[in-house]
């Protein structure tokens, strides 16, 4: 695994032994072509970080800032080496996701969010996806026109959301990229062009 492209392109990236599932670099590459420009100058979060990769690639391509949420410590141990062998400079939390969507209060919001969760269910026995969608804390996090990159199961059915619409999904092997928008955002993005 590898910073594809940006100031530390080529650069090899660490992953943990266990507990996480790395984003291939074919996905991430094809994520990181349909954001296109939306990443420079962005201010990104990327939640179950696992070795940052996600957070990182969008450093290495101009993003302003980055913020890392994962509560697994081998993962965190990562990250952090991670950023200092592509000398990138990101803030990393160590919190489980949706207790850091609870208790966090964010001064601006972030123009990218990216969300690689486990595929398996949580410890109550819900779906990360549905969770993630249905959190009032995640959709107001987010820029009013930036985007929020759900990486999940193909086979995982996508929940109807009152606060998301997805502008666009592709399927790659066993994942599955969902953009999404605030609901509203990309229809009034229509009318305008």
């Amino acid at each position: 695994m590898r910073v594809i492209a940006g100031v530390a392109g080529g650069i090899q990236l660490d992953v943990p032994k266990n507990g996480v599932r790395p984003t291939m670099d074919r996905v991430k590459g094809a994520i990181f072509s349909s954001l296109g420009e939306e990443i420079i100058g962005a201010r990104v979060l990327d939640l179950f970080a696992g070795t940052g990769a996600l957070g990182i690639e969008a450093l290495s391509r101009g993003a302003a800032s980055a913020l890392f949420v994962e509560e697994n410590s081998g993962a965190v141990a990562v990250i952090e080496r991670n950023l200092a062998r592509t000398k990138l400079e990101g803030r990393v939390r160590k919190q489980d996701v949706f207790a850091f969507l609870k208790s966090t209060q964010t001064p601006e919001p972030f123009r990218i969010i990216f969300a690689d969760p486990p595929y398996e269910k949580t410890k109550s026995g819900g779906e990360f996806t549905q969770l993630l969608l249905e959190s009032t804390e995640l959709a107001g996090m987010l820029d009013g026109s930036g985007f929020f990159v759900l990486e999940k199961r193909p086979a995982e059915k996508m929940p109807p959301s009152a606060f998301w619409d997805v502008t666009r999904a592709k399927k790659y092997g066993a994942t599955e990229v969902l953009f999404l928008q605030r609901t509203g955002v990309a229809a009034e993005a229509r009318v305008r062009s």
